[in-house]
């Protein structure tokens, strides 16, 4: 039986994002619509598709001693794993109001996991709107609930991500050239952050709308990672051309790189619900192998 997922709103993922103060360069667009006629973008949460796999995933948490309580986090094992032999492992990062829960739950995720025998852990971040640390070290935003949260919270949302890896990489026999990064909207200016302050760590990484406020010149220190880049071009979020900017960056570098743009794709269903997106995305995993 799939569990109970209790969704974190912030009013909607758009609001969330347009009281963000501006970083670098602009990365958010104006709604079109009334308000009236818009819902939440993290609605499509709400109907991710049933899966058996699920079944393997488990909730666990963990004593997080620098916040001073305990924080959850998501963990899918494969059938096949084995503790004799070193197995693949993706970090993936949830996008800006949502969870672990729903990340791991994204369509296609741990399917795709199960079939080529990735583990999959899932870090909170400290909480729905914590940046992992691609925002500083503080709070991203004062407004609403946020205005609770406490002053360091970027620092505890990246060393959240950073603890979470080395539970797991304790735990498991987890293949050391085989560790990849991936995340959604505002995890994926996670991924952009920890991919590139942590070159050496990981084999790749993966990004969906990557909501980042910073400059495409960071690149220069991951020109050796493969990397995939999934952006619908109706993305009212994160902008499409702010997207390309990176992609051309990466081009310009001589990177190994793939970039999938959706035609006519939004924010949330281009990776949330597209089996075929992260279908590739593991793909582009399953090839890498850091040296």
């Amino acid at each position: 039986m799939r569990p109970q997922i209790g969704l974190i709103r912030l009013g909607t993922l758009a609001a969330a994002l347009f009281i963000a103060p501006a970083i670098g360069l602009a990365q958010v667009a104006a709604p079109q619509a009334p308000a009236a006629q818009r819902e939440s973008p993290l609605a499509v949460l709400d109907t991710l598709p049933d899966s058996p796999t699920f079944k393997q995933i488990q909730s666990r948490t963990y004593d997080f001693k620098e916040a001073g309580r305990s924080m959850n986090y998501e963990l899918f094992v494969p059938s096949k794993y084995d503790q004799s032999r070193s197995t693949p492992l993706v970090v993936a990062l949830h996008c800006l109001g949502s969870d672990a829960q729903h990340m791991i739950r994204y369509e296609g995720l741990t399917e795709e996991a199960e079939a080529r025998g990735f583990l999959v852990v899932a870090p909170m971040g400290y909480n729905s709107r914590g940046w992992y640390g691609s925002r500083g070290t503080g709070r991203a935003s004062e407004r609403g609930d946020a205005a609770a949260d406490p002053a360091n919270l970027g620092e505890l949302s990246e060393k959240d991500v950073m603890n979470v890896l080395a539970l797991v990489r304790q735990e498991f026999n987890v293949d050391q050239r085989r560790i990849y990064l991936m995340g959604h909207s505002m995890g994926g200016g996670g991924t952009w952050y920890l991919g590139i302050k942590h070159p050496d760590l990981w084999a790749g990484l993966g990004l969906a709308a990557p909501a980042i406020y910073t400059s495409p010149e960071a690149l220069k220190a991951i020109t050796h990672l493969p990397v995939i880049v999934v952006q619908g071009d109706q993305d009212a979020l994160v902008r499409v051309d702010v997207t390309r900017q990176w992609v051309a960056e990466m081009k310009r570098l001589g990177m190994q790189h793939t970039y999938i743009e959706i035609a006519g794709g939004d924010h949330m269903r281009v990776i949330a619900r597209d089996r075929q997106n992260m279908r590739k995305v593991f793909e582009t995993f399953d090839k890498a192998v850091r040296k």
